[in-house]
Parts: C-alpha cells; structure tokens; sequence
C-alpha cells in the first residue's frame, strides 16, 4: 500500500439515546504493571514483594524480573504493557485472538511495516479530512471485488480506535459483507435491517478488544440493497453517527459494478478509493471519480494496495 493521492471538489431512523463522547481521551490514570497482571489473575499480590525483590537486586523491569522468576510469560507483560498505554493489540497466544481475522494487521502485527503504512494513512487523512469543519465520515470504495476495501477499512477503523479516538465502522456493502466476519461477530442483524426500519442502532456492536471502536455490521443481506441506501433513513443514519463518534468509516460494494457506492459517497461527502497496482486501469479509475464529482461529493482520494 502506497502514499495518499487527492483531489478536492468543491425516514426516520430509530436511534438509542447515547452520550457522546469527546473524539480524543483525555489522561488515563495509568496502574502499575504489577496491578494489571495482578487484576487479570497472572500473579498474585503476594508475588509483587518477591518480584519487587528481584527488581532491585538485579536491576530488572518489574516484568522482565516476573518472567525471571517464571511467574509469567513475555507475552502476559506485553498484553499488561499494551493495557497500561491504552494500545490495543494481540500478542501471539492470546485466546481472544482467535475471534479476529488475520487480515486485522494493527491488530496482530502493530510493529510491522505493513501495520506502519496504515499509521501514516491515518495521520495523512488526520491532516486533509478530518482537521476539516464537520468532516466524520469517510466511504472507503474499491473498483472491483478483491481490490481490498474491506481490508483497508477494517485496518483504518482499528486504527483510528487505537489513537484512542471514537471510532465506528459501518458496512455499507449490502450485497458481500465481511465485516462481521473479519471481526468475529455472528451473523446478526445490522444497517439493512436498520434501514428497513426493523431494528435500531442497538445492533451497533461495540469491541471490547479495541476500547473506542465500534462496528455496524451488514445485517440481513437484502433484494434490495440500492433502495435501502437511497433511502432518507441512511442519510440520517449518518448524521447520527456523525453526532456520537468522531470518525465514521463506511465499506462499500464494488463501486465498478454497482451504483450503491456513488449513494453512499453523495452521503459521506468524502471517499478514498483502493486501487490494486498492475490491476486497477486509469481509464476505470477516471471514470469512478467523474461519477463521485457527478454525486457530489467534496473530497476524493485514492491509495495503491499492493498486498
């Protein structure tokens, strides 16, 4: 995945009250690394004084003196590290892992070099999107299937999340979800079943694992996928998000083969489109982003997926 290109241009739904929260935390009063693995039962507080001990002895970190005494495993002080920075990652072995899907890369690899392109993807779209008045949401569009949108907006979504910001991420793609799928939910209701007006935004699951991070899956997956977007209730949907989370991100079906994704960008205002390099022709490309412009939509642009 490559550097960020852009170009910029110039019914009601049933919500559940919920209490906005500022789009940056503030200080977390941060327990001693004793505590925490103390709290998740990895030692007793009995064990501290003895820990404590070795500490001074040999001049140790308080976690590297507990492995050294064998009370615990490297990998229990990098999960209590990862809680005392409020930075959500797993380590290899940690049972919740399982529940999530490899292609979560600052999830199950937040050093590599690929979890670091999404880092600066996001301080790139902090500078040009969402510094901007009112800008929260973001459709993120690819051209064709296997282009990797849902790979770019699940990864985005966890890594606004881990910035520490309130982050939701919504799978607009009625016709091929996979956001339940990447983040372990069971096939529940969600924005079509919203949309439809059968349900709330209580099907809106929050993640444990990722603090701030929330995720409004497909849901039902509809005959009628264009009609339910091009509804009022979307738009309003959208607006509500906007209210109670400071970034909105928003997958979407093939924007090449189907129009859902220019109804969706008319709503965010904001795209970025994934293309796959040696794959995506210019001639798609400029044709995708002249249908955007046609919808409206204020800002657009694009990023190379080479994975």
């Amino acid at each position: 995945m490559k550097e960020l290109h852009k170009e910029s241009h110039a019914e009601p739904v049933r919500v559940e009250r919920l209490e906005r929260r500022a789009g940056f935390p503030q200080a977390l009063a941060s327990k001693p690394i004793g505590k925490l693995l103390a709290e998740t039962g990895k030692i007793g507080f009995l064990d501290i004084d003895a820990i404590e001990r070795r500490q001074q002895e040999r001049g140790l970190r308080f976690g590297e003196a507990a492995v050294s005494l064998g009370l615990v495993e490297n990998a229990d002080v990098e999960i209590a590290l990862a809680r005392q920075f409020d930075y959500a990652y797993f380590v290899p072995g940690q049972p919740e892992a399982q529940a999530f899907s490899p292609e979560l890369t600052l999830a199950h690899a937040p050093f590599g070099d690929r979890a670091e392109v999404f880092r600066r993807l996001r301080s790139q779209l902090n500078l040009r999107l969402f510094g901007l008045e009112d800008a929260t949401a973001l459709a993120v569009a690819g051209l064709d299937r296997g282009d990797g949108c849902s790979y770019v907006a699940a990864n985005l979504a966890v890594a606004f999340a881990q910035l520490g910001v309130r982050t939701l991420l919504m799978d607009a793609n009625l016709r091929e979800p996979r956001q339940h799928r990447i983040f372990g939910l069971a096939q529940r209701q969600g924005l079509a079943d919203v949309l439809a007006g059968r349900r709330g935004t209580e099907v809106i699951a929050e993640i444990g694992a990722f603090g701030g991070l929330s995720v409004l899956p497909a849901g039902t997956v509809p005959p009628n996928p264009q009609e339910l977007l091009d509804r009022p209730a979307f738009a309003a949907l959208l607006r509500e998000c906007g209210r109670i989370y400071a970034v909105v991100i928003v997958d979407t079906p093939a924007a090449n083969r189907y129009a859902d994704t220019q109804i969706i960008a008319a709503n965010t205002k904001n795209v970025l489109l994934v293309v796959r390099k040696n794959q995506t022709r210019m001639k798609d490309l400029e044709a995708v982003k002249t249908h955007l412009i046609d919808a409206r939509v204020e800002w657009v642009a694009a990023v190379f997926n080479d994975i």
